[in-house]
């Protein structure tokens, strides 16, 4: 079994999955819409709010969206492994887009109307000023964000080790 350690392998050894998310409904229109309706503080006394008669009276279009996000040719995860950042589409996942751990200097956490009732948001992968790759809908995207700048860190630490080592043999 191998349980990787993100980012710490060195370039001979295969690419191994370290984590996969799966987006929230905030990744649709018509899940944030229902984040935004429910986001409505309107109400008599703090506890009873407008938001939360639209959280309950839109549970089957939560429902609805969850279960669309889950069809089998449209279901997406994000995955990131050892070497890369990869959005997977369908059942039996294929690479969609994706850019490797070395690929982006900056990630840009932008939380859209209605993805904040959610707790959802955009991670937006940078180089320079130009977007390299866009996840939509991550959960809690803070902890995901740090979670892909600490592989990061570490894939660039092992390759210069690496590089270091091989260029002390010759």
């Amino acid at each position: 079994m191998k349980a990787p350690i993100t980012g710490v392998a060195p370039p001979e050894l295969e690419e191994v999955d370290a984590k996969t998310i799966w987006p929230t409904i905030g990744a649709l229109p018509l899940g944030r819409l229902v984040g935004r309706l429910c986001a409505s503080k309107i109400g008599v006394g703090g506890f009873f709010t407008l938001g939360k008669l639209w959280a309950l009276a839109t549970i089957p279009l939560s429902m609805a969206v969850f279960f669309w996000q889950l069809m089998p040719y449209i279901c997406r995860r994000y995955t990131l492994t050892n070497r890369r950042i990869i959005i997977r589409r369908g059942l039996q996942p294929l690479d969609e887009k994706w850019v490797d751990l070395d690929g982006f200097d900056l990630i840009e956490m932008q939380v859209l109307p209605g993805q904040e009732w959610l707790h959802a948001g955009e991670l937006i992968f940078k180089l320079g000023q130009s977007e390299v790759l866009r996840l939509s809908g991550v959960s809690r995207p803070e902890v995901f964000r740090k979670v892909c700048l600490t592989a990061q860190n570490a894939f660039l630490s092992v390759r210069g080790v690496v590089q270091q080592q091989a260029y002390a043999e010759t």
